[in-house]
């Protein structure tokens, strides 16, 4: 296993110190989800059957854990929904989307955390984009797509999902039914017939 600590370049670890990197990174998922953004470190410690001075070993600072938090999560869960396959093109993005505010949902502390750390240029966040980039390039050759469309609309999009999955003012206490309904109105948004969009600037 390699990793990093947001210090430098990724290193491999001794199986040892993997097997702590992973009990740690994947407690800390698991206990900011279910604790909230203020859990402990000793509490993640504990949790993860470390002692303190191991995780502190590992990752000086809470951001850092974060960061290591967010590259698992990428990697692991929303990544694959964004596989570029070779179907229909439309099909393909707007289920790699939806799948991807699906996955989510269930991690809205870690990515508000995430957003807080400035990790999101993790290098499984920037394979995510070039991978939806793909699939946006096929929808746009296949016309299924707005052709002004851009990557970074489709960033602002998953946002827009983001700040449903998180309980935005308009839906509070959105269920996956409504989720996907608001999810359906977006993505509606992409398709071409509309007027066109203003200019990107």
């Amino acid at each position: 296993m390699s990793t990093t600590t947001g210090t430098g370049p990724t290193r491999p670890l001794r199986a040892d110190a993997a097997r702590n990197h992973r009990r740690i990174v994947e407690a800390a998922a698991a206990a900011f989800e279910s604790d909230g953004p203020d859990v402990a470190l000793d509490e993640i410690a504990r949790r993860a059957g470390v002692g303190v001075a191991t995780l502190y070993r590992r990752f000086r600072t809470r951001d850092q854990l974060v960061r290591a938090v967010l590259e698992e999560v990428f990697a692991s869960e929303i990544e694959p929904t964004a596989a570029a396959g070779d179907g229909d093109p439309w099909t393909d993005l707007a289920g790699s989307l939806s799948r991807a505010v699906e996955a989510i949902a269930v991690r809205r502390t870690i990515l508000k955390l995430a957003r807080e750390a400035g990790a999101f240029d993790a290098e499984p966040v920037q394979r995510y984009g070039r991978t939806l980039t793909r699939l946006l390039d096929r929808a746009r050759d296949a016309g299924a797509v707005r052709p002004e469309l851009t990557p970074g609309d489709l960033s602002a999009v998953l946002v827009m999902a983001m700040a449903v999955a998180e309980g935005a003012e308009t839906a509070p206490d959105a269920t996956g039914e409504e989720r996907r309904r608001y999810v359906a109105l977006l993505l509606d948004g992409l398709r071409p017939g509309h007027p066109p969009l203003p200019p990107d600037q």
